[in-house]
């Protein structure tokens, strides 16, 4: 640490003192505030899970408002640039910081329009090794690319590059998804990012570092030089070169620091969140609580497959988590928490206690409350023995049933009805995927019937009947019919694994989600819930509270946590994106919200469309395509811009997609307060 570096951290470190101090004085007066009947109202009262989060947005908007003399806002602007200074100082151990670029010289921005840039010169702030990069490569001209715009090039036989110029800048990155390889270059481009295509996977155009999910790792940042002559050349990192993806520097486990962060839960929020603690400078302890007996691993997978090795769907390996200290506790699930004494109570009988503590346990699947389910060769499934368990039940000759109009159940049928006899789906509506609306689900309900899947709409399981051995062999439906089967699979929902916090203090929904504000944390101070449990701030929602199940939020509430946990102040943002594939046809979701009215573009007959979900105020709550990308990305980072479409946008003119131009209209990103 330098001399200045230093000055600044004791600087920042009274300013602190100072702000904290302020707090201190000011509690006694809010409590008492609290306790007045002009207060007491419910939305202040101690039984409100929002008490905690009341009292910290109070005393901050107090503290701001106190600093009203010159001298004051003086000191709190120093405090203000100090502590960006310091969080900049700090990431130069970090992966992003450690991916430098070629620049001009010249101070100017290169315009369209203006005069080509000087010859550049390579800057950086750390040293570097430069026997680990490739020589020079030229890979296209800076007339090549107009202001806001992607364009993809080859830097070498098998490597594929994403050239970016905005603001008059030239940015390079690596094309290729880090989640299943999907070409960036087809993506959307946002204000600084890149988002994916497919999946919704959201890459800073200047790093490569990944800030929206589903995936774990970065992309390639390549070296950017600008010629005089306008002739744009790059240098690549071997070793991320060879690999396509880049893993963003880690520290590894201090014994010295004490501190220990526990998680429990072993599923993607967690993955996310021990390797972003590591990312983020934390050296202390920590250890992460994994229910099933492996490491996590990518689930979703399951439905669409069941045939997954698993060693093919663990994000990380045992090796990878011990390299960097992380403890995982395999098998091991909590059976109480004591918020108190800080201290987590394992089923194994071991205890560990905590400085902060994320929960992301995720959903058990729901059975219906129907005479039979505990018959053998009836299943639900969420883990990987479930999945092999399915798979090790049926044979060509297995009549399978399918209950439920949603994912796990469509997902299951459509997976396996060339490898049984039969294959039956039972559900309540008159269309699957109720979510979709009715012309949506019709066009699937279609689908389904010609690949040759019996679908039972409009009625619901009554009874299972099973044989002398117990194992399922007829069912009957509400409305009296009867047939046989071998295999039940039932995606009949789910519920909140959150069971063994009764008496912890931790405020829970009558659901069993859990409320946290928008930094993730709950009623109680230093704890944290992510993932299928949280019940949190939704940005496409108007940051109206909700449980989302979808991998891509469930990772990104993992990096939230572990930024928030580590001092650095990280708003939920990100719009849910959900997908899907069945029968080869990929399905794209974004947003989120109640919907009034579904306005299609395009043509359901040959799965080439968009289906915008349109609330009672003409905005546009949620967009679904089949055959259409990029457009369900387009619209994800529309709303984390913090934009809104409305149907007026849509039904102008012939053209439907106009909106798509919004992107490149820069608007200030504000805060919002929960």
């Amino acid at each position: 640490m330098n001399s200045l570096t230093r000055r600044c951290v004791s600087i920042l470190s009274t300013q602190l003192l100072v702000q904290q101090q302020k707090q201190q004085q000011l509690l006694p007066v809010f409590r008492s505030q609290l306790n007045n009947k002009a207060y007491s109202q419910w939305h202040w009262s101690k039984d409100n899970p929002n008490y905690h989060y009341h009292i910290r947005s109070a005393l901050k908007r107090r503290f701001y408002q106190t600093t009203n003399t010159p001298q004051q806002q003086q000191q709190h602007t120093l405090y203000t640039n100090l502590k960006s200074t310091c969080s900049i100082s700090t990431a130069v151990n970090m992966g992003s910081a450690n991916c430098k670029e070629y620049s001009t010289t010249t101070s100017k921005r290169v315009e369209d329009g203006c005069a080509k840039p000087q010859d550049g010169t390579y800057q950086s702030t750390t040293e570097c090794d430069m026997s680990e990069y490739t020589s020079a490569v030229e890979v296209c001209n800076i007339e090549d690319l107009q202001e806001n715009e992607m364009k993809q090039f080859s830097f070498d036989a098998d490597t594929k590059v994403l050239v970016i110029k905005q603001d008059g800048q030239i940015t390079a990155i690596g094309n290729k998804c880090t989640h299943y390889g999907a070409p960036l270059h087809t993506g959307a481009l946002g204000q600084g990012r890149v988002r994916c295509p497919w999946h919704g996977a959201t890459f800073n155009t200047r790093t490569g570092d990944i800030e929206d999910f589903p995936g774990l790792d970065s992309l390639p940042c390549f070296m950017v030089r600008v010629e005089n002559d306008g002739k744009v050349k790059l240098r690549a990192k071997r070793t991320d070169l060879e690999k396509n993806k880049r893993l963003k520097d880690m520290v590894k486990r201090d014994k010295t620091n004490k501190q220990c962060i526990v998680v429990i839960g072993g599923g993607p929020t967690a993955a996310v969140f021990v390797e972003t603690l590591r990312q983020e400078g934390f050296t202390g302890r920590i250890v992460m609580l994994c229910r099933e007996p492996c490491l996590p691993y990518d689930r979703i997978k399951l439905s669409k497959g069941l045939d997954f090795a698993l060693d093919k769907l663990e994000f990380r390996t045992a090796e990878f988590y011990a390299q960097y200290g992380i403890e995982t506790l395999v098998g091991v699930e909590a059976s109480s928490v004591d918020t108190v004494a800080k201290k987590v109570h394992c089923s194994n009988g071991d205890e560990v206690k905590y400085d902060q503590l994320l929960i992301a346990t995720g959903l058990s699947p729901r059975k219906p409350p129907v005479q039979g389910v505990d018959l053998k060769n009836v299943f639900t499934l969420r883990t990987y023995e479930d999945a092999r368990s399915i798979l090790g039940a049926i044979t060509p000759e297995t009549n399978l049933v399918c209950v439920g109009g949603s994912f796990i159940a469509m997902e299951v049928a459509a997976s396996l009805v060339n490898k049984v006899k039969s294959v039956t789906v039972i559900f309540s509506g008159e269309y699957p995927f109720v979510l979709f609306g009715d012309a949506v689900g019709q066009l699937f309900y279609d689908l389904y019937r010609e690949k040759g899947v019996i679908m039972k709409n409009q009625c619901s399981l009554s009874e299972l009947y099973g044989n002398a051995e117990g194992f399922v062999n007829q069912v009957e439906l509400n409305n009296g019919t009867k047939f046989p089967c071998d295999v039940v699979v039932l995606g009949t929902g789910s519920t909140y694994n959150t069971s063994f916090l009764e008496n912890s203090g931790i405020h829970m929904n009558r659901d069993g989600s859990i409320n946290t504000d928008m930094h993730l944390m709950t009623n109680v101070i230093d704890v944290y819930a992510g993932g299928d449990i949280a019940n949190a701030p939704i940005l496409a929602n108007a940051n109206q509270r909700g449980s989302i199940g979808h991998i891509q939020l469930a990772q990104y509430h993992g990096r939230v946590a572990a930024l928030n946990m580590t001092g650095t102040i990280e708003d939920l943002r990100a719009v849910p994106f959900f997908f899907s594939t069945v029968f080869g046809k990929g399905i794209r979701y974004a947003g989120y919200g109640q919907y009034a009215d579904v306005l299609i573009k395009g043509n359901l007959e040959n799965f080439k469309f968009v289906a915008y979900f349109v609330d009672d105020h003409g905005n546009v709550v949620a967009v679904l395509t089949v055959g259409h990308d990029p457009v369900a990305s387009q619209f994800a980072e529309l709303l984390s811009q913090g934009k809104r479409l409305h149907r007026s946008h849509i039904e102008d003119g012939e053209d439907h997609l106009k909106w798509t131009h919004m992107l490149d209209e820069k608007k200030a990103r504000v805060r919002c307060e929960c």
